[in-house]
């Protein structure tokens, strides 16, 4: 029950105010200098956490997010970040 709340949160805020899955995402992939959008990994932080979530469970899953989104800043290179 826990779990699909959680994953149904991590939905609700891509089809909402998430920069590169919702209604505002024309806009960021038109401004933003990376050809993806504004996320600079793949699958992107959120997408990343869903997976996990779905894969590990919600603590271990939003542990390795949370581990992601840190790893998230401007040295780091991106690119393709499977779970």
């Amino acid at each position: 029950m826990i779990k699909s709340i959680v994953l149904k949160s991590i939905r609700l805020y891509q089809k909402t105010i998430s920069p590169d899955h919702g209604i505002f995402s024309f806009f960021s992939t038109t401004i933003s200098h990376n050809r993806y959008g504004t996320c600079k990994y793949r699958p992107t932080c959120s997408e990343y956490c869903y997976e996990a979530i779905e894969k590990y469970g919600v603590v271990k899953g939003i542990g390795r997010g949370i581990k992601r989104i840190i790893r998230c800043h401007p040295w780091s290179y991106g690119g393709w970040d499977p779970v």
